[in-house]
């Protein structure tokens, strides 16, 4: 089967039941929580009168804490469920957004050229099975001079499928793709999703900023972040600091990575 329809329908059903966890509160969001976490909030700046892509939204949390801080913005999703779910949240908090169903690897002439920053963020890669095509597409949507930040998780603690014992259950870089039919959410591990086949692709650091080289962006940015406030997958718990650290042996590795790039 295709994997577009497989991942559409798992987001679809996700769609569902997130805003039903502590991961997506949406009392809160509603009630004013902005929902960028510090490394998002320091790629993107200042987005006061621009006007942004937030790429792969799904249930527009990000979406919503942009356009109240000022910027105009249009969700873009594969999902029709998470669109849905999106524009009623936004409506109960008050706050205007454009929402468009689109394939993120060939977004529509319509959203070419419109916008000062494209913002995608945390899990988005690993359903892209051509990498390349996602970046050309990202900066489609740019005008000259756009920003591209990503904030993504780092293909090294995508590989890791338990820590205490350790085990690797996904490429560091790209093989094609891996299907996978598991329970829950990342969200709520519990969550009762009807719909739980997967297909999921790896892509290496390389391959990332090497993809937005192909795509004529200039690369002003790559960090990779040792530590966050939550690790995004549920695998990790804080420390005494409250940080979340992916740690092999006593040693750190990286969590996250922020690519920021420019047309």
């Amino acid at each position: 089967m295709d994997p577009l329809v497989v991942n559409r329908a798992h987001w679809d059903a996700l769609a569902t039941v997130h805003g039903r966890d502590a991961y997506y509160d949406k009392d809160a969001l509603v009630a004013g929580r902005d929902s960028l976490n510090e490394y998002e909030a320091a790629a993107v700046g200042d987005v006061t009168g621009l006007d942004v892509l937030h790429l792969q939204c799904h249930i527009g949390f990000d979406s919503i804490s942009l356009a109240r801080r000022g910027a105009r913005v249009t969700g873009a999703d594969f999902s029709p469920g998470s669109l849905a779910a999106a524009a009623e949240l936004a409506a109960r908090a008050g706050v205007e957004a454009e929402w468009v169903e689109a394939n993120a690897m060939d977004l529509p002439a319509a959203l070419h050229g419109r916008f000062d920053l494209v913002y995608a963020t945390l899990g988005v890669l690993c359903w892209i099975g051509d990498l390349d095509a996602w970046m050309r597409s990202a900066a489609s949507a740019l005008r000259p001079g756009g920003r591209l930040v990503l904030v993504e998780l780092h293909p090294l603690f995508l590989m890791v499928g338990s820590v205490e014992p350790l085990q690797l259950d996904f490429p560091y870089a790209f093989d094609g793709a891996r299907t996978f039919d598991e329970p829950g959410s990342y969200a709520d591990p519990e969550a009762d999703v009807s719909a739980t086949a997967t297909v999921e692709y790896a892509h290496s650091l390389g391959e990332v900023v090497t993809a937005a080289l192909g795509a004529g962006l200039r690369i002003e940015a790559l960090a990779e972040h040792m530590d966050a406030a939550r690790d995004g997958r549920g695998l990790l718990t804080p420390e005494a600091d409250g940080r979340c650290r992916l740690r092999v042996n006593g040693e750190v590795l990286p969590l996250l990575y922020t690519l920021v790039a420019r047309r």
